[in-house]
């Protein structure tokens, strides 16, 4: 059985909370990824995104070189476990409409999985069912 741990990239790029939303939005265009989790240490306490960066900091008027990601990050954060299978990761997906999530060992953040890694081991009818379910409106 493949699990969370196999599909992984690890170590999982992070923000401190107290980065400003100008570096978040330079460490998403420079890795080329829409969110990133949010780490004290080893530990998750948010996930920020791309849009969440213009629509609750831009739009709101927050400038972008005092606010924080901590101001405008997600914290009821959606995880898997490294043990959990690839079929409960896409799921996590599909069910949550998130494109990637963290992977937590005791807690403590460890990777993330994408949902490319997950396509690359599901066939090709889960892979399009959780697709599907990531982009409903």
């Amino acid at each position: 059985m493949t699990t969370a741990k196999d599909l992984m990239t690890s170590p999982a790029e992070t923000l401190a909370p107290d980065a400003t939303l100008a570096d978040a939005a330079r460490a998403l265009a420079n890795l080329g990824i829409g969110s990133m989790p949010v780490a004290d240490g080893d530990t998750i306490v948010g996930v920020v995104t791309d849009r969440d960066i213009v629509v609750s900091g831009i739009a709101a008027g927050l400038d972008v070189n005092t606010a924080t990601v901590a101001d405008i990050a997600t914290t009821d954060v959606v995880t898997v476990g490294v043990d959990d299978s690839a079929e409960a990761v896409a799921a996590a997906l599909a069910e949550h409409q998130i494109r990637r999530v963290p992977v937590v060992d005791g807690g403590i953040l460890v990777g993330v999985i994408s949902q490319a890694d997950v396509a690359r081991d599901l066939d090709a009818a889960d892979t399009g069912e959780v697709v599907k379910e990531i982009s409903k409106d």
